[in-house]
């Protein structure tokens, strides 16, 4: 075949494979749609939205408090498999956290926002926000200074309830995410959040299985 059929034949491929739709998954519990490749890769109609901006500034801090929560653990924990569950815990998240910063940095929007998402309680008492303000699953700053004050046995309980009910909480922001019109469609915001939602599960299957070892 000569150059000249072998570059038409390509174009020709080129052409039918462009014109191909593509099937976008929809949310968790909703249909998949066709989408254009433009649209597939984000240089068509959809965009990220205000909706999708505060979802990222509120779970990069929710994501904080986790990593706040695990550094306790070291020093508070005699089990090595919390040991353990720490360290993937904190490896999830650190990696996550900083593909939040880079997606909004990218975007040209704050990494901390300015409202509700932007409230968060630390062990050492500081209450920057409201607890009425707090993002879904957060600790108190009560909570966390009685998680800070426990050691051994106390400790892995109160550990492991209260990480559960945080994954619960981003479990909820995921889903408002996903329920608010326009929300979440960006490839990268949806694969992210879809991301969070499994990887969170997981991790909640893992705490409830330790408790109930601990509890026999």
């Amino acid at each position: 075949m000569s150059a000249a059929l072998s570059g038409g034949a390509c174009g020709v491929a080129a052409s039918r494979s462009a014109a191909v739709p593509l099937v976008q998954p929809g949310a968790p519990g909703s249909a998949a749609r066709t989408v254009s490749v433009a649209q597939a890769t984000d240089l068509g109609a959809i965009r990220f939205t205000a909706a999708d901006v505060a979802f990222m500034q509120g779970m990069l801090m929710h994501h904080a408090q986790a990593v706040e929560m695990t550094s306790l653990l070291r020093s508070r924990t005699a089990r090595q498999e919390m040991r353990q569950l720490a360290a993937r815990i904190d490896a999830s998240q650190d990696d996550e956290m900083r593909m939040m910063r880079e997606w909004l940095t990218r975007r040209g929007v704050p990494v901390e926002g300015s409202g509700d998402h932007a409230q968060h309680g630390g062990a050492n008492g500081a209450d920057l926000g409201n607890a009425s303000m707090r993002m879904p699953g957060m600790l108190s700053p009560a909570q966390m200074q009685a998680l800070a004050a426990a050691r051994g046995a106390a400790f892995d309980q109160l550990f492991l309830t209260g990480m559960m009910a945080h994954h619960e909480g981003a479990l909820q922001m995921v889903a408002e995410l996903f329920a608010t019109p326009g929300a979440g469609q960006e490839s990268e915001i949806y694969a992210f959040a879809s991301d969070v939602e499994a990887d969170q599960r997981a991790e909640i299957a893992r705490m409830r299985t330790l408790l109930q070892e601990m509890a026999r």
